[in-house]
């Protein structure tokens, strides 16, 4: 079966702090940000406890592009009230102002009709209740009074909504800082486990990346026929990132975590999917089976569903794993996380 052969990736040094750790330092200032404790080195391999590192980075970013989605949508959501409610306020005014005008008309002409009184009222809807003052009052009267009162209340609705959506979104803002702050010590403390190797033990733990990202050139992804041909556009555009680094929070065109990998490439394609893993895991058709996956597929990984990937064929796995790594192919049985489910949109 012949061998599918990609350009040569940039080599990408996994015992510099990587690509994706410089970039995400520099853009959100992780100097200030507090690390985890420095785990002690002689107790298991550096590597195995970076990488354990990174895999808690790359799941806390999940649950930080969730938060970063929803405090968007609550943003809109406040945006969308606050101006119904100010448009609301203005047709409110301009009433006011013409039953203002008429009672100004009636007090020069002998005296306030009820309607004006129902106005002026400190409970217009207890006031409108009376019989009597209904019997009196002229149907156009009625029908003014009784939109003025109307708009009020929707008036108070809308801000009352868009207080408690800006609340939320108070919310949710403190709790991106907070699962920034938590990746940002991650990786930090990551660093420094990293700088208590020597120069010839981090050239080995680089050459190991660096061959894992050779690796994902000489895939061989077989014949496969793709899930659908929104699939096999979105499958298109994520192979067409190859070799860009991982870093998080980003949704490409340059750089990517998992689940922005996948949702940038169907974005390519047409289609919008949620941004996060979890999300994604319910965003199509579940395949169950390995065996019953086909280019295009999204494959949903880990017990959290934490990570996301495109299913590639023969195996294999097209994704955006974590800190220091490039977009890249790789064995599905190798790449150290289980197995959920598929996905098909």
């Amino acid at each position: 079966m012949a061998s599918h052969r990609r350009p040569k990736p940039q080599r990408n040094a996994y015992g510099t702090m990587l690509t994706a750790t410089a970039t995400a330092a520099v853009a959100l200032s992780a100097q200030s940000a507090s690390a985890d404790p420095l785990p002690d080195p002689t107790k298991k391999g550096v590597k195995a406890q970076v990488d354990r590192l990174y895999e808690e980075a790359t799941q806390a970013t999940e649950k930080y592009s969730g938060a970063k989605e929803k405090a968007g949508t609550l943003q809109k959501e406040v945006d969308a009230l606050q101006d119904a409610a100010a448009r609301k306020q203005a047709d409110l005014n301009e009433l006011r102002d013409r039953i203002g005008t008429m009672a100004a008309d009636q007090y020069r002409s002998g005296g306030l009709a009820p309607s004006m009184q129902l106005l002026l009222s400190s409970d217009p809807d207890a006031y409108l209740d009376q019989a009597t003052l209904m019997d009196q009052l002229g149907a156009r009267d009625v029908s003014d009074l009784q939109q003025f009162q109307t708009q009020q209340r929707e008036v108070r609705q809308q801000r009352a909504q868009a207080a408690t959506k800006l609340t939320e979104l108070s919310e949710t803002r403190a709790e991106l800082g907070r699962k920034k702050k938590e990746i940002q010590g991650k990786l930090a403390t990551a660093q420094k486990l990293l700088n208590t190797l020597s120069a010839k033990e981090r050239a080995k733990i680089t050459e190991q990346e660096d061959r894992a990202n050779r690796d994902s050139a000489r895939v061989d992804l077989g014949n496969e026929a793709s899930a659908s041909s929104r699939g096999a556009a979105a499958f298109a555009a994520a192979k067409s990132r190859v070799g860009m680094p991982y870093v998080w929070g980003a949704t490409g065109p340059g750089s990517f975590d998992c689940s922005g990998l996948t949702s940038w490439a169907f974005k390519q394609a047409g289609v919008s999917i949620p941004r996060t893993s979890q999300a994604q895991a319910d965003a199509g058709t579940r395949i169950n089976s390995l065996g019953d996956l086909r280019p295009g597929d999204l494959i949903i990984m880990r017990t959290d569903l934490s990570h996301v990937g495109f299913y590639a064929g023969n195996g294999q796995i097209l994704h955006s794993p974590k800190p220091g790594a490039q977009v890249r192919y790789e064995s599905i049985a190798r790449s150290g996380m289980p197995f959920m489910w598929g996905v098909r949109i």
